[in-house]
C-alpha cells in the first residue's frame, strides 16, 4: 500500500495552503492524498444532550423537541464537514491530483491520526485552526498535541502557498536532526532543491564533523548541501536566516540536543513554528 500524504483541512483561513501544499507535495512525490476533517467531541452527534438538564418534570413535548433540535445541529455539522471536505477536494484536484480521498472522522483530532497514521509519510496541517484570526500570536492547541503525538514527519504550512526552492535544515547534532538530514536525503519531496545545512552555536571539531556527516549523506543522494555555523541562539539566528535569504521551507527536528530540547511552549521548535513564514517540517 502507497503511503499516503494525510493532509487535516477545517474551516480555517489556512485550510487552502494545507490543501495547495499536500499537492505540491503530491507532485513531487507521487503519493496520493487523503483530506481529513475531523469532527471534535462538541461538534459529534454524540457530543450534547439537551434534555438531560431538565428530565426531572419536563414535559414530554418539549424533550422531544430539543431531541429533534440535537439531531438536526448534528446534521448540520456532517454536512458542514462534508462541504469542507468536497471544496478542499476540489482545490487539490485543480493543482492536478488525480489520486484523492476524503474522511470524515468523529471524536478526538490526536487520536484519529494515531488510528491512521501507519498509513500517512507525511501530515500536513496548518499552523492555526479556526480561531487563528483571534490568536495571531499562538499556535493552534491542536498543532502542538498533534506534533507531540505523530511518529510521522509533519508538514506545518504557512498562511499561504508559495513555491519552494530552497530548504533550510537546522542542525544540532542530536538524533532527530540526524533523522532530518536523512529525510531530506530519502525523500523524493528535496530532489532538485537548494538544500543549507546550518547549526547555531560553536563550530566545534565535533559539531564541524557532524556537518561534513551530513553533507556527505545528502551528497549521496544527490543532494550538493551547503553547511554553515552560525553565532548566537537558534530561535533568533535560524528565523532571521529564513527571512533574510528567503529560504522555502524549514526542516529541524521536533526534539535536540542542546536548545531545540524540548517540543512545547517555550523550545526553539515551537518558536521557529509560531514565527516562520514558510513551512515547517518536523522530524521525531
Amino acid at each position: 500500500m502507497t503511503a499516503k500524504i494525510i493532509a487535516l483541512v477545517d474551516g480555517s483561513i489556512y485550510s487552502e495552503s494545507v490543501c495547495k501544499h499536500a499537492a505540491w507535495i503530491s507532485t513531487r512525490t507521487g503519493a496520493p492524498v487523503e483530506l481529513i476533517h475531523v469532527l471534535g467531541r462538541r461538534e459529534s452527534p454524540e457530543g450534547r444532550d439537551l434534555s438531560g438538564s431538565i428530565r426531572l418534570g419536563a414535559r414530554s413535548a418539549l424533550l422531544e423537541e430539543l431531541a429533534e433540535l440535537d439531531a438536526q445541529r448534528a446534521k448540520l455539522v456532517s454536512h458542514r464537514g462534508r462541504a469542507i471536505l468536497e471544496d478542499a477536494r476540489a482545490i487539490v484536484d485543480r493543482d492536478g491530483v488525480t489520486n484523492i480521498t476524503t474522511r470524515l472522522r468523529h471524536g478526538d483530532i490526536v487520536e484519529a491520526i494515531g488510528e491512521i497514521e501507519g498509513e500517512a509519510r507525511v501530515i500536513v496541517v496548518g499552523k492555526r485552526g479556526e480561531a487563528a484570526d483571534f490568536a495571531k500570536g499562538h499556535l493552534g492547541s491542536n498543532l502542538e498535541r498533534i506534533v507531540r503525538a505523530a511518529h510521522r514527519p509533519v508538514f506545518v504550512t504557512s498562511r499561504a502557498f508559495s513555491a519552494i526552492e530552497s530548504v533550510l535544515v537546522a542542525y544540532d547534532g542530536g538524533r532527530s536532526a540526524i533523522r532530518a538530514v536523512d529525510h531530506v536525503a530519502r525523500s523524493p519531496l528535496f530532489a532538485g532543491l537548494s538544500v543549507t545545512v546550518v547549526t547555531v552555536g560553536s563550530g566545534t571539531v565535533a559539531v564541524k564533523q557532524g556537518l561534513d556527516d551530513a553533507r556527505a549523506l545528502l551528497r549521496a543522494s544527490g543532494i550538493e548541501a551547503k553547511t554553515r555555523v552560525l553565532d548566537g541562539r537558534p530561535e533568533d539566528r535560524l528565523g532571521d536566516l529564513v527571512e533574510a535569504e528567503s529560504f522555502g521551507m524549514l526542516v529541524m527536528g521536533a526534539y535536540g540536543h542542546s536548545r531545540v530540547r524540548n517540543l512545547v511552549v517555550g523550545s526553539t521548535t515551537t518558536e521557529m513554528v509560531r514565527s516562520c513564514k514558510v513551512p515547517v517540517v518536523l522530524i521525531r
